[in-house]
């Protein structure tokens, strides 16, 4: 029979382009297509009668009576959202004859649906053990709507309960995605808002809330249950199995201490822990690796730290919604773990960056392309190397300068986490970090100047690099080496920030030998090619090693081509007197003759009233 997934199909087609209004507009049109089909229609200008229940036989002989009375629920469930609606910008919320219409509404609503499932539960109506946990779902589901309209929070954590533990254990099966959205959508918040108004801490998930709320239901409904997916009601659902049993109840952040009261938070912070472990050993384990294989092995634990902000960003906004002020302890705590989980966060996908630049932050050159695996570089391997392209060699060092731009973007994104400005220390570090990639960056770049043969250039930017190597390397030298089987995070040793500075030291006298080589052979191209070109040629220029007075032209004069603009020719056609000519008159003279004895024309003269006349 599929009851959810008509509902459910049936409220995204009307609410992709349109309301609420325009759903319920929509449902009157099809109940009354379900009526004539149906043969119950009132007539234009009929009487009316009263609607006889549906009985279990009908639904068995025509399922359009389990449509009528599910659109039935359903007008009368969006005549109550779109009034909830129309009052969501008043900011005393609707008047009490207001709410009261919308809760008669949704009472409406909830015994249509429950005197459905009634009708379902009779083995009349040839309906499956599925089909009546579906109807039995939706029934609670509204019935849960109009409990929470009421501020009944009791009886509404229980019917939405009752519709949580029945779609969890629906979802097995193939349409699951239908009843996974509707719970963490409607159902899961719903949820937690109703027992945060009844008082049950935030510490316990949803999933275990809504099991012991589901323990005061009927025992018949259990049973079904327990024959579909006895784990549901044993262990919960799939975020219920993970549990917060190994969980960390506290979060320490720069030597500050909080609890962790949010079940989600800490379930998402005891995955980042674990992903973390996973992460080191599964590095470790797999030896040598292509940088690209290392750096896919950080994708868990960025979901993980993914998961936590995300959990940290709903608790807050959550406790935003209900008024709780800044200053509140609860907001204090929850802002401290904000900026712990989104630190953890950009940790690892820095982590991530430099593992893909290569070894040693990218301050080694490597020239080539990276093999699968790491070998021991033999001659062939260096020789083959070596006459890579220079384009080739170029586009590795973009890439690598690309990732230092993230790099450096992700440091940035620190700086405006809360409470991070306020920590000197920390922000020394990051201003230290910053200085270091930069360095990198700019090294990155001044080997792409080098192999363009910019030898200049690059040698200002290894410069630039040194100055900043030096400026970062009290602060990160303060640190000592961390262990090198560890993961690459933000973290910067001192053996990283040493090596880069000796890299650098080697590089500028390097580019200061090839700057004083190529300013020499400048020189003496110049010297050689001088007495070739003459002055006459070079006015463009600046003699800067004097005047060469011997060589001012070329001579003999060599023929050369002139430009000269076609049309200027065609204008002096005009103007040239030819020897064959010089009798006759030019063009130009000829034409001031001819206007000299030409003679104007005779013209009538006007006589009288508009030309009449004697």
């Amino acid at each position: 029979m599929d009851i959810t997934k008509f509902v459910v199909s049936s409220r995204e087609k009307a609410l992709l382009y349109g309301d609420y209004a325009t759903y319920r507009s929509q449902l009157s049109g099809k109940l009354l297509n379900c009526r004539k089909k149906l043969n119950i229609a009132t007539k234009n200008r009929g009487k009316f009668h009263p609607k006889a229940p549906v009985t279990p036989e009908q639904i068995a002989e025509n399922h359009e009576y389990l449509h009528l009375q599910l659109l039935t629920a359903e007008r009368a469930w969006a005549h109550a959202m779109s009034m909830k609606a129309s009052h969501s910008a008043d900011t005393k919320g609707p008047s009490s004859k207001a709410r009261s219409h919308i809760v008669s509404r949704l009472e409406k609503a909830a015994r249509t649906s429950e005197r459905l499932a009634e009708a379902l539960s009779s083995s009349a109506s040839g309906a499956t053990s599925t089909d009546l946990l579906d109807a039995r779902a939706y029934a609670a589901l509204l019935r849960g709507a109009a409990l929470f309209e009421k501020q009944s929070w009791e009886a509404c954590l229980k019917s939405y309960a009752i519709s949580r533990i029945i779609y969890s254990t629906l979802s097995t099966s193939a349409k699951g995605d239908i009843f996974r959205d509707l719970l963490s959508e409607t159902i899961d918040p719903s949820i937690r808002y109703a027992a945060y108004q009844a008082k049950i801490p935030r510490t316990l998930p949803v999933a275990t809330i809504a099991r012991k709320a589901f323990a005061h239901a009927d025992p018949e409904l259990a049973d079904s249950i327990r024959q579909l997916n006895p784990a549901v009601l044993e262990h919960g659902d799939l975020d219920a199995r993970q549990g917060v049993e190994g969980a960390p109840t506290t979060l320490t952040w720069r030597g500050r201490e909080v609890k962790i009261e949010d079940a989600a938070i800490a379930v998402a912070w005891a995955g980042v822990g674990t992903s973390r472990a996973q992460l080191a050993e599964k590095l470790a384990s797999a030896g040598t690796l292509h940088p690209k294989d290392m750096a896919a092995a950080y994708d868990e634990i960025l979901v993980a730290c993914q998961d936590a902000v995300d959990a940290t960003k709903q608790a807050i906004d959550e406790l935003k919604r209900e008024g709780v002020p800044q200053g509140d302890p609860r907001m204090q705590s929850l802002q401290i773990t904000r900026t712990a989980v989104n630190y953890e966060m950009i940790s690892w996908r820095i982590g991530r960056d430099r593992v893909l630049v290569g070894e040693h932050d990218g301050a080694k050159l490597e020239i080539g392309a990276t093999p699968r695996r790491k070998k021991r570089t033999d001659e062939s391997t260096v020789d083959r190397r070596a006459d890579e392209a220079p384009g080739r060699q170029i586009a590795r060092l973009k890439e690598k300068a690309a990732l230092y731009g993230g790099i450096l973007q992700s440091l940035e994104s620190i700086k405006e986490l809360p409470g991070v400005a306020n920590d000197q220390e920390l922000s020394g570090r990051l201003e230290a970090m910053l200085q270091y990639f930069t360095a990198l960056k700019c090294l990155a770049i001044s080997r792409s100047h080098a192999i363009a043969g910019n030898v200049v250039n690059s040698l200002a930017l290894v410069k630039h690099a040194l100055d900043r190597c030096e400026a970062a390397s009290p602060v990160l030298s303060s640190q000592g080496d961390e262990d090198e089987s560890a993961p690459r995070n933000i973290q910067v040793t001192k053996k990283d920030i040493g090596f880069l500075h000796g890299t650098l030291s080697g590089e500028l006298q390097r580019y200061r030998a090839l700057a004083e080589l190529f300013d020499s052979a400048k020189a003496t191209a110049s010297q050689t090619t001088g007495s070739v070109k003459p002055l006459s040629a070079q006015l463009s220029d600046f003699p800067s090693g004097g005047v060469d007075l011997e060589n001012i032209v070329s001579y003999p004069p060599r023929l050369e081509p002139l430009p000269v603009k076609p049309l200027f020719l065609d204008v002096a056609w005009n103007y040239i007197d030819y020897p064959d000519k010089r009798d006759q008159p030019s063009a130009r003279d000829a034409g001031k003759v001819q206007e000299k004895n030409a003679e104007p024309e005779a013209k009538p003269q006007k006589r009288g009233w508009f030309g009449f006349g004697r």
